[in-house]
């Protein structure tokens, strides 16, 4: 098998042509929205704990280190059961192993909900870690086995989206609600509204299964051993992990760094979220359209530029105006997104159709560890002042535009390892 025909095998859609135009049926909209949402309730899950912090550390009387841990369970328990996983991922339907996992991340989601302190939250994000964080991957694994690359941009751009749209409709109501009522009650809202889609899923979401058909015959471990012993893939995995550095280490803090050391109210932090959301929701699907058009290394090279320029700003801020804060937390989204959608996209388009769940699997794993430590990392590296004021918050600014440089050189040997034919399609 050539190195083209590993990259597209197996998938379940036609390879558009020129008579073919570039569309989406009927049924294909309806995997994009549902990977969309599934990605959606994840990334909120995830990303809901960093600006309930000004709610949660004073409710179980905690510092920045203490919930720095909370963060980072999460990430450390997704680590080791994506690597688990990955010994798995390609032997089994991947509507069947989604389910699995779905159905683990609600109970784990269920029993935040439930947590009555410290201890018991921090097991419950373990929990939750387990089962959620697989879901990301086998997103990604189901994405690249449905659509060819020339649109999987467009694919990718619209399943990020969720990622404004956690912001929009999620964080900015979990806020609301985590204040009018509890942080309890967002943990709530969460799994009521999961289960629904679970029972979408069994019922209405065929079978992915074209790469059974391809696997070889091998042990879990070997398998697993195949997949982390390729070089090209391996610098794939480090690419990644250096990708969610920022995420992890400024978003845990961001609630209490806006509030405590931009001076803007713990009453305006949802209209924060709400409002950059709402911009940056339609940059999702531009930036896709953007990285099918232009290239989607040169989109991630804007995205790189665009994110040193705003997390250099966003970290010296001093006390400034409300609608300052929005826009610069637009320009960082904007820059997040155009680093994140063209670098998934290319990376689909490494690991061959027989590992794709496993390479997922594995790279989704590190990410987390990464993730983890670079929580970990922040959680001792800022010190919180008796006022609230967070300090040495410049210092990991630094940390992530070094990483951002370092993702940048790696991207480039990445994009080259890919065929010219798949990169033009």
């Amino acid at each position: 098998m050539t190195a083209d025909s590993e990259i597209d095998a197996g998938s379940a859609i036609a390879e558009p042509t020129k008579a073919q135009p570039l569309r989406f049926s009927g049924y294909e909209k309806f995997i994009v929205a549902l990977l969309a949402f599934l990605q959606f309730s994840i990334v909120l899950d995830f990303m809901i704990v960093s600006p309930l912090g000004a709610i949660i550390m004073p409710d179980l009387d905690i510092g920045p280190q203490r919930f720095g841990e909370i963060v980072s369970a999460y990430a450390f328990s997704a680590g080791a059961s994506g690597l688990l996983a990955a010994r798995f991922a390609d032997r089994y339907d991947r509507k069947r192993f989604l389910l699995v996992f779905y159905a683990g991340f609600i109970v784990g989601t269920a029993l935040c909900a439930l947590a009555p302190n410290y201890p018991l939250l921090l097991l419950a994000r373990i929990v939750t870690g387990l089962f959620g964080g697989v879901i990301g991957s086998i997103v990604l694994a189901i994405a690249t086995d449905l659509f060819p690359l020339q649109i999987r941009g467009r694919v990718m751009g619209f399943v990020q989206t969720a990622f404004s749209a956690s912001q929009v409709l999620g964080i900015a109501a979990g806020l609301y609600i985590a204040s009018h009522f509890n942080w309890h009650v967002v943990f709530l809202a969460i799994v009521l509204m999961a289960i629904p889609v679970g029972f979408i899923i069994v019922i209405y979401m065929m079978p992915v299964s074209a790469h059974l058909g391809l696997e070889k015959k091998e042990s879990p471990w070997r398998h697993l051993a195949n997949t982390v012993s390729v070089p090209r893939y391996v610098m794939a995995f480090a690419t990644t992990a250096l990708l969610v550095t920022g995420g992890y280490m400024l978003m845990p803090f961001g609630s209490v760094y806006t509030v405590n050391n931009l001076g803007i109210a713990l009453t305006d932090l949802p209209t924060v979220y709400l409002v950059s959301g709402l911009f940056t929701i339609f940059s999702g699907p531009l930036v896709g359209r953007a990285s099918d058009a232009f290239g989607k290394f040169r989109t991630f090279i804007f995205g790189c530029a665009l994110s040193i320029v705003m997390v250099l700003v966003y970290t010296h801020l001093g006390h400034v105006s409300l609608a300052a804060v929005i826009a610069i937390n637009v320009l960082m989204f904007v820059g997040i997104f155009s680093r994140m959608i063209p670098s998934q996209a290319l990376m689909s388009a490494i690991p061959a159709v027989t590992i794709r769940g496993s390479f997922n699997a594995v790279n989704s794993s590190l990410q987390q560890f990464s993730g983890g430590v670079a929580s970990v990392f922040a959680g001792i590296l800022v010190v919180q002042e008796p006022d609230g004021a967070l300090r040495n918050f410049d210092w990991v600014g630094y940390v992530v535009v070094a990483t951002t440089l370092l993702s940048l050189g790696l991207m480039y040997f990445i994009q080259r390892t890919i065929p010219d034919a798949a990169r033009k399609r």
